[in-house]
This record gives structure tokens, sequence and C-alpha cells, in this order.
């Protein structure tokens, strides 16, 4: 009776300890959102006062009426406990900025950035649909092969925030057949959601390919058809086991949406909860940010819980019972896979070489100046070589890149040793885009690039954490290291003789494929004014520098993009090859 209550405990003691992370994440999220007004290094009085005047004296009179006023007087934990009961009655606070109630206004752009995600999902599984047809009739005609996935990685390649400033180009500006800005009919809905939806549906029709070709090779088909199932039925059941492979992916694309909805709505001036958010984050309304952010997790957190849930159900018993059947073949890694990286990554070093001896900061040139001999890539509106500032961004957004991903490695090579104990923190941070992040970062100490590096670097570790884990688990798995215990060896030493440096390779080099994706996660956020400040060039904020001109001097955007280009597909084609 005593070894059985032993056993159980020892069963239940693993899930306690992941029922506890999560609690306690959950926890600390809440308890850091609401006391983001005094984690800032400035006094909250002297914050709201800049944010309702830039001119107002700040005297200590003010400040302390302000105090009074807001009850700040109480500290921080007080009005924690009175912001969240005031959450459970629908009361999020007063906007710092204009004294308002800042829940009405939040749950506003929310349904505007719901609708544009719906969208964009529409457009997502259409597109995944149209480029996942060609694999599910090979399959079914018995023509089962891997297609190599060159459409859905064109697809896949352009980031959100770069894809909505190309479409702009494009689609209102040179063709003029669609508005570039507002939210006023269904005609304003077609941009933002092509913008989100494309990169979205490009690695949903990449994934579900992959996983319908791998369903294809499984032993039951061939059961199925020798026992006279119909085409429909077979059609129906391939669909059916390929789905739970790509829920996951689902729910981070949704979290995707989510993060990349803050940029597109920005390019497009649309009014929703992204644009709010980053708005309140510039302004320092803490109050309003606080809600954004809330929001931003809450309906992050629900997409994830709605697709593992769909996931259970469509795997069934099968899942519970260990009986899910096993794919018949693996497809291994050949030289020609890296072709198309290595071309990016030589087009991209011939950009910076001929760049860098050139001044990125001197005004030598006319007022965007048009491209020439002297000046390849032009003038931007300040006279500044475009080619200079393209050149030295790249530098800047590449080494930042390199430090968040190595901070990232050792971040995921120690958390991922202990993966009860920290599963909690890994789930919120995949859960978690960059920009949220750095929405929060830039309100409490300003934007910065090293702010900017926090942010991502704070959800960047969690894949290599998870690849971490499951390194482990195989190779405590393997007969020569569960044999050291009864050769005298501790854990210790057998864990730092013989673990250690067999997932050292491994995860190191799974790091350095996610270099490409980081970079364009710091762009992405110098882009949203939340990185680099000016004069410095960086890619993502020599793009928005150049933004406002784009409708009569397209080069001071095509440079910018078009790196951004090369790396996004250095980035993709480099994934596709690790996952191969």
């Amino acid at each position: 009776m005593s070894d059985s209550r032993f056993r159980l405990l020892a069963d239940l003691q693993p899930s306690l300890l992941v029922i506890i992370s999560r609690l306690l994440t959950v926890l600390a999220i809440i308890v850091l959102i609401g006391l983001l007004p005094w984690l800032s290094d400035s006094d909250p009085a002297l914050s709201l006062l800049r944010a309702r005047s830039s001119e107002q004296e700040a005297t200590a009179e003010a400040l302390d009426a302000i105090r009074q006023h807001l009850g700040l007087a109480q500290g921080p934990w007080v009005l924690l406990k009175h912001w969240l009961t005031g959450l459970l009655h629908g009361d999020a606070g007063l906007s710092w900025v204009s004294g308002k109630p800042v829940l009405p206004g939040m749950l506003d752009a929310a349904g505007v950035s719901l609708t544009l995600m719906l969208a964009a999902l529409a457009v997502a599984f259409l597109l995944a649909l149209l480029l996942s047809g060609s694999t599910l009739q090979r399959g079914l005609l018995g023509n089962n092969r891997r297609s190599n996935g060159a459409l859905a990685t064109t697809f896949t390649a352009m980031p959100e925030f770069l894809l909505a400033s190309f479409l702009l180009i494009v689609g209102a500006v040179w063709l003029k057949l669609l508005p570039p800005y507002g939210w006023q009919s269904w005609q304003h809905l077609i941009l933002p959601a092509l913008a989100l939806g494309i990169p979205a549906g490009g690695l949903l029709g990449k994934l579900f390919s992959d996983a319908l070709t791998t369903t294809f090779s499984e032993p039951w088909l061939l059961t199925w058809h020798m026992a006279g199932f119909s085409r429909r039925d077979c059609l129906l059941g391939v669909v059916r086991r390929a789905l739970p492979s790509v829920l996951p992916q689902v729910s981070l694309v949704l979290v995707g949406l989510t993060g990349g909805a803050v940029a597109v709505e920005k390019v497009f001036a649309i009014p929703g909860l992204g644009r709010a958010t980053l708005g309140a984050a510039a302004a320092q309304d803490l109050p309003a940010l606080q809600c954004g952010v809330l929001i931003l997790l809450v309906i992050a957190v629900i997409t994830g819980m709605g697709s593992t849930l769909l996931r259970r159900c469509l795997l069934g018993h099968a899942l519970e019972n260990g009986s899910l059947s096993t794919p018949a073949s693996v497809i291994n890694v050949t030289r020609r896979h890296y072709r198309l990286p290595l071309f990016m990554a030589l087009l991209l070093a011939a950009i910076v070489l001929t760049g860098l001896p050139r001044d990125p900061f001197g005004s030598d040139f006319a007022r965007l100046q048009p491209p020439g001999w002297s000046l390849p890539f032009g003038a931007d509106a300040t006279g500044r070589d475009m080619l200079a500032r393209v050149a030295h961004g790249a530098l800047s957004t590449l080494l930042t890149a390199l430090a968040v991903t190595l901070c990232c490695l050792l971040l995921g090579l120690f958390l991922g040793l202990f993966p009860r104990l920290f599963c909690g923190p890994a789930e919120v941070a995949n859960a978690m885009p960059p920009v949220i992040v750095g929405m929060v970062v830039a309100a409490l100490y300003g934007p910065s690039i090293s702010g900017a590096a926090l942010a991502v670097a704070l959800v960047a570790w969690a894949p290599l954490a998870t690849h971490t884990a499951s390194l482990v688990t195989e190779i405590t798995a393997q007969p020569y290291i569960r044999i050291t215990p009864l050769l005298g060896l501790s854990r210790f030493r057998s864990l730092m003789r013989y673990v250690i440096p067999a997932l050292i390779g491994p995860v190191t080099r799974h790091a350095m494929l996610r270099l490409p994706g980081i970079a364009l996660s710091l762009a992405s956020l110098g882009f949203l004014g939340l990185g680099e400040q000016p004069p410095t060039p960086e890619w993502g904020r020599v793009l928005a520098e150049g933004m406002p001109y784009v409708e009569r001097a397209v080069w001071t955007v095509l440079p910018p993009v078009a790196a951004l280009i090369l790396l996004s597909i250095l980035a993709v084609s480099l994934s596709q090859g690790s996952r191969r």
C-alpha cells in the first residue's frame, strides 16, 4: 500500500510542478502589468504630468496634487489591489493623457483589430488551401512526393510590417487601386488583411503540405484503400490526421497576427488595439498601456488554448492510448537546400561591403535626390546616402541580433535543463509577440536599441529551451547514460560530462538558424519607433523614416525593403532546411 502511494506521489510531483510553474507565471504577469507605473525609472506622478502636458512645470505642489488625486501616495501594492478590484468590476482606470476611462476605448479598438485578424485569417486559410491543393491531388492519385515549397517560401518570406509597406507602395501609390489609409469601408480592409494573411498563409500552406505528404505515407491509408473506402472518405481521413500537427502552428500564427497587427495598423493608420497600445507606450500613458497589453495577452492565451483543445478533439482516443500511426519516410537534407540561403547571404554581403566605406550621417546630397551612378540608392529626406545607411544599418542590426542570439542560447541551454520548473515562462514567452514586450520596455525606460534587444531576448529564448529539454529527454534515455549511476557517477557529473556536450552542438546550430529571424524582430521594433533612435541607421528605422515620402521618392523605402526581403528569404529558407 505504501509503495503504491509513493508511486502515485512520484507520478503527481512532475505534473504538480508544471501546474505551479504556470500559476506563478500568470500571477507574475498580472502583478507586472499592475505595477507598470512604479517599474519606470521616473516618478509616476511626473510621468503623468509629462503625459498630460510637456510644457507644465513639474513643481512639488503640482506633483503632490497628482499623487493625492490618484492615490499614488498609498503605494504600489495598495493601488495594485485597487486595480485588480477595478478590473473585476469592468474598470481599468483613467487615461493619464485624456483623463477618460481606458477600457471602453480599448474594447472598441480591440473590435477593429479582431475584425482585421479574422479577415487576415480567412486570407491565410484560403492561401494555405491553394498551396496544399496540388499535394492533396498527388497523394490521392498515388504520386506522393514532397514539393520544394518555393511559392510558399516566397509568401512566407516577408514579415507583416515589410509586406504592409510593399502593398501600400504598389496597391495604393503606384496602381491607385485601393485607399492607403483609414478604416471607413470594406475597401480599407483589403490591403491590411493581405499584409497580415499572406505570410501566415504561406507558412500554414507549407506546413500543411508537409503534413499531408507525411500522412499519405502512413500504412493505415493503404489498409483503407484495400478495404474499399471511397476517395472522399480517404480525403477526409487524411485531412483529419494531418491537421493536429499543424494546429500548434496555427496558434503561433494567431499570436503572430496579434503582434503583426500592431505594425500593420500603424502603416495603414487603422484605429485598432495595436495602434492604440503603441500610442499609449509612446505617450507613456501607462493605464492605457496596461489595458492594451492585458487584452492582447488574453487574445493570445485564448487562441492558444483553443488550438490545443481542437487538436485533442481531432486526435481523440489515439492520443491517450498512444496508438498514433508512424510515418514511413524521412527526408534528408542535401547541399542543394542551402543554395538559396547562400545566394541571399552573398547579396547581403555585397550591399554591406559596398556601402560601409560611405558616410551614413553626412547630408552631402540634395534632399530626396534620385539614384544615379554616384548615388546608387538615392538620398533620403535630409540628403544622406541611402546605400551607406542601409549598409551601416545592416551592421548595427546584425551585430545586435548576434548578441541577442548568444544571450538566448545561454538562457535556452540553462533553462532547458529544468523543463518542468520553467514550462510556465516558456509557454508565456512563446505566446508573447516581441512587439508587446517592446512596447512595455519602451514605456518604462524609453525607446532604444538595448531596450529592443532586451524585448526580443525575453521571448526568443523559449524555442531554444524547448529544444534543449527535448534533447535532454532523448539523451538521458540512452543506455550509456542510464548505466552511469551504477558506475558511481553522480547526476551532476553525468550531466556535465555526457549530456551537455551532446546537446551543445544541435542547440547552437538551432540558435544560429534563428539569427536572421531575430534581426527581423529588431527591425520591426525599429520600424515602430521602439528601437534605435535617429540619426543612427538601423533597417527598421531607415524604412520608417522613408515612409512619409513614399509617394514622391520611392527610393527612400525600396533599399531597406530589398535588404529586409533578402534577410527574410534567408531566414525562411534556413529554417525549412533545418526542419528537413
